[in-house]
């Protein structure tokens, strides 16, 4: 590990003192430090919320023209007919 990996930011934040009983309580339970015990839920609570921004969500209308296109896909068009076509040709030449 290099040094750089080593280091630590610090982080301020105030809390009621009944939050901060129920932190360090569970903080307890689970055999952490608060601070430990903070980090890990700030962290969980952080890829929780970028996972969710990367789930798509379609409406019940979206869903059903989405399943309509997988299940009965339109004929290729003249642009995608030449895609396939120059892809063969590239995947041939290097072979």
């Amino acid at each position: 590990m290099t040094q750089e990996s080593n280091r630590t930011a610090r982080i301020e934040a105030r809390i009621a003192p009944d939050a901060l009983a129920v932190v360090k309580r569970a903080a307890e339970i689970t055999g952490r430090s608060v601070s430990d015990f903070v980090v890990a839920a700030a962290q969980d609570a952080a890829n929780r919320t970028i996972e969710e921004t990367q789930i798509i969500r379609l409406s019940v209308e979206d869903q059903r023209a989405f399943a309509e296109a997988i299940l009965n896909p339109p004929n290729p068009t003249p642009a995608l007919r030449r895609a396939f076509r120059r892809h063969r040709e590239l995947i041939h030449e290097s072979r």
